[in-house]
């Protein structure tokens, strides 16, 4: 079973767009059916690894984990990100993504996890004339798409 049709991929995707067009930052998603970790941040910092996300410029690089089918997700930033926004922030923005996650609205709360992200990452890391999109806004499926 598809966790998100072809076109909430495009919504997901174009969201990550908008976002990084106001920041330097980068944001990825990637999503799975079934979590193999026990807890879904191992995973998210196993992808975010596996992903290279570590290796932007400004080490500024927030990946999304989503296990559909157990219900689990995680948010985590990288270095410069985690060194700047508030304590609350991470679960803020888990909290706003979980209201839609439970009423099985995966893609509206994706986008609004990543615009929540990405009006943070502004602050920050504004966009420059001279930002390069350094990772890709695609989804990124693990065990299953």
């Amino acid at each position: 079973m598809q966790i998100l049709s072809a076109e909430e991929q495009e919504q997901v995707a174009h969201a990550i767009s908008v976002a990084e067009n106001m920041t330097s930052g980068e944001i990825r998603i990637v999503i799975e059916n079934t979590c193999p970790a026990q807890d879904p941040l191992d995973r998210a910092v196993s992808y975010f690894k596996k992903l290279e996300m570590h290796a932007t410029a400004q080490r500024n690089g927030v990946l999304v984990y989503l296990a559909a089918h157990d219900h689990l997700f995680a948010i985590i930033g990288d270095a410069g990100i985690n060194e700047r926004v508030g304590p609350d922030f991470w679960e803020s923005t888990k909290e706003t993504m979980a209201s839609y996650f439970r009423t099985g609205e995966l893609a509206k709360g994706l986008i609004a996890g990543v615009h929540q992200a990405g009006n943070q990452l502004k602050h920050f890391y504004p966009n420059t004339s001279d930002d390069v999109n350094e990772l890709p806004n695609e989804i990124h499926f693990g065990n299953s798409k």
